[in-house]
Formats: structure tokens, C-alpha cells, sequence
């Protein structure tokens, strides 16, 4: 795993991942180390306040700013114009960390895409119109049972456990709800 500092791409006025490749990355408080190739040593990537519409290129731009891309652990989406969750992100398999929180994700089994990452441990999905949907947090929970916090909170046993048995409650409930 690599701990270098993030590589910053927020609030470039990014429209589609393919502008990202002529940025250059915001400079944080520690410094970014880069390898004789000028790629940066790090495992996370921020690309939040943007005006990202979908994920076309996004292992260009990936592969384009870190060293080692299929270490990337952590990928800030967040405050963007995402409507979907592209299977894209299924091929990070190292990712803990996705913030996709104030976009414009309106369907709720969107989430049921992300099932193939084993390493996901965190997600943030409010601000999304499925957040207005009463089943939001239970479906969100059943989907990604290895999530252990959830909109910044931590996902309780007594909320896993809510969640399963909503999941195992009838089909014809669950669709209901999720029609509300």
C-alpha cells in the first residue's frame, strides 16, 4: 500500500476525465512524492467538485497520475454530476474508500454494482436523490454487507442485522418500498 499524500484534482472545473490527464494536481500540506517516471507515489485520488458526468477514462487518468494504479484505495467523487455508478469502479479491487456523496445518482440498485469489491469499507452516497428513498440505508447496508461506515456513520450490528432481515423480507415488499 502506498500512504503518499492524495493526488488533487478537486475543483478543476473537471467536465470529463479525459480534461484531468492536463491538470496539475493541487499541492496539500504533505508533500507528493513522485517516481523517475513523474508519477505520483500515492493511493488516493480526489477528483470531488468537478463537474464529472460519467467515469469514461477513468483508469486513463488513473493509470495517467499514480505509480501504481491498481493500488488505488481511495477515490473521492464526490459533488459532481454522476447519474450512474459505472462498473468502472468493480475494476478497482484494492478500493476501501468511495465518496460519491452530492451527485445525482437516482437509483438505488445502483449500488448493487459495487458487490464485487471485497475491500470496500467505506461509502458516502448522501445527497443523492436515492437518499430520499425509505429503504436507502437498509438497501444500501444489505448490498455491501463488508461496509463498515456509511455516510461518515458507522454501521451498527443492530443496523446489519435490520438490514438483513429487510433483505430477506418479501420481494414484493421490497419493491414496494423502494417504489416510495
Amino acid at each position: 500500500m502506498m500512504y503518499g499524500a492524495p493526488v488533487d484534482l478537486s475543483f478543476k472545473d473537471i467536465s470529463n476525465l479525459a480534461d484531468a490527464l492536463s491538470e496539475e494536481p493541487s499541492s496539500g500540506l504533505r508533500p507528493m512524492r513522485r517516481n523517475s517516471l513523474g508519477k505520483f507515489q500515492s493511493g488516493s485520488l480526489r477528483l470531488n467538485n468537478n463537474h464529472i458526468t460519467n467515469l469514461y477514462d477513468l483508469h486513463k487518468t488513473i493509470s495517467h497520475f499514480l505509480a501504481k494504479p491498481s493500488l488505488l484505495a481511495w477515490l473521492d467523487l464526490s459533488f459532481n454530476r454522476i447519474t450512474n455508478i459505472d462498473k468502472v469502479l468493480c475494476e478497482l479491487p484494492q478500493l476501501r474508500v468511495l465518496y460519491l456523496h452530492g451527485n445525482r445518482i437516482f437509483t438505488l440498485s445502483e449500488v448493487d454494482k459495487l458487490q464485487s469489491l471485497s475491500h470496500l469499507h467505506t461509502i458516502t452516497l448522501h445527497g443523492n436523490m436515492i437518499e430520499t428513498n425509505k429503504a436507502y440505508r437498509n438497501h444500501v447496508i444489505s448490498a455491501l454487507p463488508r461496509i463498515k461506515t456509511m455516510d461518515f456513520s458507522v454501521v451498527t450490528p443492530q443496523e446489519r442485522d435490520l438490514a438483513q432481515i429487510w433483505h430477506k423480507s418479501s420481494p414484493g415488499k421490497r419493491i414496494k418500498e423502494t417504489l416510495k
